[in-house]
């Protein structure tokens, strides 16, 4: 009778440790992967890396010039945009949806507008070509031409 229960306890714990143990292992390689995106400047732009705070402020308009004083001047993918989500999650550490609502309480408060919405990679990686103090983000896979790629810190 001794030996039945502890096997019982065993038999019924061992799903959910099975459980915990994969919902732990997803949260791990989540953490631990790369974003599918890549920050992009003009070449003309010194930087090489920018902090998660910068880019953070730049896109939310909380900073609006780069260190060497020119006009920064942030631009965002469509809304439905797969890179667009992964950029919001990781970098605004909110959801399209969410970073949306604080752009309509900014808009309705008379206090800004929020960044342009660009229909692609090639629309982002062209604004930011002809614009020496943009910032723009594209897909990871993305052929880089006339942009420069900056790290994320």
């Amino acid at each position: 009778m001794r030996r039945s229960l502890p096997h019982r306890v065993r038999l019924l714990l061992l799903p959910g440790l099975v459980v915990l143990a994969l919902v732990a292992e997803v949260g791990f390689v989540r953490a631990e992967s790369t974003p599918d995106f890549r920050l992009i400047v003009h070449p003309d732009n010194p930087a090489t890396s920018l902090t998660h705070d910068f880019v953070t402020d730049a896109f939310l308009k909380r900073t609006t010039r780069w260190g060497d004083g020119e006009a920064l001047h942030a631009v965002d993918q469509r809304a439905d945009a797969a890179v667009r989500r992964a950029f919001s999650e990781h970098v605004l550490g909110r959801s399209v949806a969410a970073v949306k609502s604080y752009w309509q309480q900014r808009i309705f408060s008379g206090r800004d507008l929020p960044p342009p919405e660009l229909e692609s990679d090639d629309a982002v990686a062209s604004y930011v070509s002809k614009h020496r103090g943009a910032l723009g983000y594209v897909s990871g896979n993305f052929k880089l031409e006339h942009v420069k790629a900056v790290a994320l810190q």
